[in-house]
C-alpha cells in the first residue's frame, strides 16, 4: 500500500512537471546594447548627473599650492621623491606622537609609487591624485638596529632611487661607505622606527627587510596626507640635499 500511494505521488509530481516546466518557455531574452559613440545620450540622466560632475571638476582644479620649479623623480635625490619622503616622515612622526610612540627615525618611500611629475606653477588638486593614484597607508615599523642593516644592504644592492627621509646612505662599488640616520651612524643595540607604505611593508619593491620588524598601523592615506601637506605649504621649496650617493655604481643582479 505505502508503494503504491508513493507511486501516485511520483505520477503527480511529473504531470505537474509536465504542465508547468519551471516556466523557461516564458523567459523573454532582451536584445545586448553596446555602448558606444553612436548611442544617443539620456537628457534625463546627463541632467542629474552635470552638477555632481561641475562639483567634482571644481574641486580637482582647486589651486592648493605654488612651485617655481618642476617636481621630478628624476635622478637618485629627486625633488620631488625627496619631498614626498619628508611629508611621509612628517606625518608618521606627527602621528606617533599624538599615540604616545617614540618619535619616528626616518622614512622610506618607492619612487615606483610616485606615477607623474608636477609641472613649474600653480598646483592644483588632482595633479596629486595622479602623482600619488593609490590608496597606500602610511605604516611605522619598529626594528632593532641589527635588523636594519637589512635596508643598507638593499640599497647596496640594487643602487635604486627609492626616496629616503633622514637618511643618508653612501656606497662605493660593492660595500656601503655610509649610513647614517638622522645624522648619527646605525646603532645596533637601538630600536628603530621607520615610516613607510604597508606595500614595502609587505615586501613590495622587494623591501623584504622590513619583515623582521613589527608593522604599526597607522590609518593615515599617504595620498590624503600630501594633499594636506601642499595645502600648507601654499610655496613649495623643493629638498635639495643628497641622500643616496651611490660611488661607482654597479647594480647587482
Amino acid at each position: 500500500m505505502k508503494h503504491k500511494i508513493l507511486g501516485l505521488g511520483i505520477l503527480a509530481l511529473m504531470l505537474a512537471s509536465c504542465k508547468a516546466p519551471l516556466g523557461i518557455a516564458n523567459v523573454h531574452t532582451e536584445k545586448n546594447i553596446y555602448i558606444t559613440s553612436a548611442l544617443p545620450e539620456d537628457k534625463a540622466m546627463d541632467d542629474v548627473i552635470q552638477p555632481y560632475k561641475k562639483k567634482l571638476e571644481g574641486a580637482m582644479n582647486t589651486k592648493i599650492s605654488h612651485t617655481n620649479v618642476e617636481l621630478n623623480k628624476s635622478g637618485d635625490n629627486s625633488n620631488l621623491g625627496n619631498l614626498l619622503a619628508d611629508y611621509t616622515f612628517e606625518g608618521a612622526d606627527d602621528w606617533a606622537g599624538k599615540n604616545n610612540l617614540p618619535p619616528v627615525d626616518a622614512a622610506v618611500i618607492n619612487i615606483g609609487g610616485i606615477r607623474t611629475i608636477i609641472p613649474k606653477g600653480d598646483i592644483v588638486t588632482k595633479q596629486i591624485y595622479e602623482v600619488m593614484p593609490f590608496e597606500n597607508e602610511i605604516v611605522i615599523i619598529k626594528m632593532k638596529g641589527k635588523d636594519l642593516e637589512g635596508l643598507f644592504d638593499y640599497y647596496l644592492k640594487t643602487a635604486k632611487n627609492n626616496p629616503v627621509s633622514h637618511l643618508v646612505i653612501e656606497t662605493d662599488a660593492n660595500a656601503i661607505s655610509k649610513k647614517l640616520i638622522n645624522g648619527k651612524p646605525l646603532d645596533y643595540n637601538k630600536t628603530y622606527y621607520i615610516a613607510t607604505s604597508d606595500y614595502l611593508a609587505t615586501g613590495g619593491d622587494n623591501m623584504f627587510f622590513f619583515s623582521k620588524g613589527e608593522v604599526i598601523p597607522t590609518g593615515l592615506k599617504m595620498r590624503d596626507l600630501f594633499l594636506d601637506k601642499f595645502k600648507q605649504n601654499p610655496e613649495i621649496s623643493a629638498p635639495d640635499d643628497v641622500r643616496l650617493i651611490f660611488k661607482n655604481k654597479k647594480v647587482q643582479e
